[in-house]
């Protein structure tokens, strides 16, 4: 194990802080699709992310049925822990899943603005929710080099 890598618990709490999430997922002789998600997380739980049903994402997901996700600290000292594992594709609640991101990236007033706005994009019957577990961590914590 490198000095710099994170322990269990160091990675867990990192995860569960706010970060913009990237999710890699396989594309038959493609490259992976690559994009930037909103999620939440909860230390010895799964990566959640809601996203539209009918959505690439989800057609490239149910296809692979795993998922990579990464996120990161974009400024010295660097830090990022990256997941990968299966998928599950479920109904998201509503307060859970997408009220609750909304306002945890965007702050109360902003999250409420955005709900209001996308009222018609972010319904339960035109999302679901990805979740990601876990099977493998990778991490760096560039703080640890002194």
């Amino acid at each position: 194990m490198s000095p710099v890598t994170m322990s269990r618990t160091e990675r867990e709490a990192f995860l569960a802080d706010t970060h913009v999430g990237i999710v890699s997922i396989a594309h038959a002789g493609r490259g992976p699709l690559t994009v930037p998600v909103w999620y939440r997380y909860e230390p010895g739980g799964a990566v959640r992310f809601a996203t539209g049903a009918t959505s690439h994402k989800i057609r490239l997901l149910r296809a692979a049925g795993r998922a990579g996700f990464c996120v990161q600290n974009e400024t010295a000292p660097y830090q990022y822990v990256s997941v990968e594992g299966a998928v599950t594709i479920g109904k998201p609640d509503p307060e859970r899943d997408i009220r609750e991101i909304a306002i945890r990236y965007l702050g109360r007033e902003q999250g409420e603005a955005y709900l209001k706005m996308m009222a018609a994009e972010l319904t339960p019957d035109a999302n679901v929710v990805v979740i990601l577990q876990p099977e493998r961590w990778y991490s760096a914590d560039y703080r640890k080099t002194g």
